[in-house]
């Protein structure tokens, strides 16, 4: 599977991905930094990479439809973030997209569960 990982993503969860034989961009790599939120989205759909991000305007399913892409995970620790707290969310979306496409969804990711918005109607 294709990534792309926003600029609040860490080198740490680029090995992670990575390790799976996934193909995996960063925001950072392609001197993107600071691109308005819609253009990342643009850029993404094109690219047909899922974005994975932090940003939480990006589970605005108004704004950024799931149905337009090829999905969307947002991450969302608990606060205090850790290092550890973060890599448990990247294993987490990794175990599920095993079982499961995240193409044309948004999952909202956090601690022992995923949230997910799937506009064909059948949300978990």
């Amino acid at each position: 599977m294709k990534f792309k990982l926003d600029e609040n993503l860490g080198f740490r969860t680029v090995e992670l991905i990575g390790a799976l034989g996934h193909d995996v961009q960063t925001v950072s790599q392609e001197k993107l930094n600071g691109i308005d939120d819609a253009r990342l989205s643009e850029v993404c759909a094109a690219e047909g990479r899922c974005l994975i991000t932090l940003d939480l305007d990006f589970a605005d399913v108004l704004r950024f439809p799931p149905h337009t892409g090829p999905g969307v995970a947002v991450r969302r620790p608990p606060q205090p973030v850790t290092l550890r707290l973060l890599t448990e969310l990247v294993r987490s979306l990794l175990s599920a997209l095993e079982r499961e496409s995240i193409a044309g969804r948004l999952w909202v990711v956090q601690v022992g569960r995923i949230r997910v918005h799937d506009p064909s109607g059948s949300d978990d």
